[in-house]
């Protein structure tokens, strides 16, 4: 996996993948991923690189730790 920092979204689609999320499906403003019971919106893609701060809040509504999405 990526190491924590700035990421673009592309690259945090494919890894979400990996951690079993499916989609990106539309929404209303925001695209989203799914897995199980959890939802995540997803940035617009005409932004720039995700910021680390924004990463870090995906992530932990995602469950997973900065610790597992460096080793995956």
């Amino acid at each position: 996996m990526p190491p924590f920092r700035p990421i673009k979204r592309n690259d945090l689609v494919k890894y979400l993948k990996k951690h079993g999320f499916e989609g990106p499906f539309s929404g209303g403003r925001h695209q989203f991923m799914v897995r199980e019971d959890i939802t995540l919106r997803i940035p617009n893609p005409h932004r720039s690189d995700i910021g680390k701060e924004l990463l870090s809040r995906i992530l932990k509504q995602a469950g997973i730790s900065r610790k597992k999405w460096e080793s995956l």
